[in-house]
């Protein structure tokens, strides 16, 4: 099944609404983030990301999400202090958002991509192509230099 989140709004983080189609012609690698994680680390591996690639065109977009063992209890003030100090994250964080049950957008979409169904866990991440279609999702297990989402963001961002 083809997901396009062209039409998909979100809330960035000044509480405004913004459509995921204004990325149109970048590759966004959406993910869900939280501070108190085993997989917490992988923020740092995700700035490493974003200053790789994004000037290429790639957007990183961090959705907090407190869904799995309340491990973002935080305020999005809270979350945003503790990612630029503790990892330098530039990259875009934008509202806590639910990724499972009552979902909230972007993942009310992005839940129906292949294999269809909740997010796993936090650090999951969804690859998205151009044209604003979803490419491929990755495990939370997936570390942001795993071989196959390196290879995936870069054919994205050479199409």
């Amino acid at each position: 099944m083809i997901v396009d989140v062209q039409n998909t709004t979100v809330i960035s983080a000044d509480g405004s609404k913004k459509n995921l189609g204004e990325y149109s012609g970048d590759v966004i690698l959406i993910v869900n983030v939280a501070s108190y994680c085993g997989n917490t680390a992988q923020y740092e591996d995700l700035q490493k990301l974003h200053d790789i690639y994004s000037k290429k065109g790639l957007r990183i977009l961090a959705f907090p999400c407190n869904d799995f063992g309340n491990q973002e209890p935080n305020s999005l003030t809270e979350i945003k202090d503790f990612c630029s100090t503790k990892f330098g994250v530039k990259f875009e964080i934008l509202e806590k958002v639910h990724a499972k049950g009552q979902t909230t957008e972007p993942y009310t979409t992005l839940n129906n991509f292949e294999p269809k169904g909740d997010v796993e866990w936090n650090f999951e991440k969804f690859l998205i192509g151009k044209d604003s279609k979803v490419i491929e999702r990755f495990k939370p297990s997936v570390k942001p230099f795993d071989e196959n989402l390196i290879v995936a963001i870069e054919v994205a961002l050479e199409s």
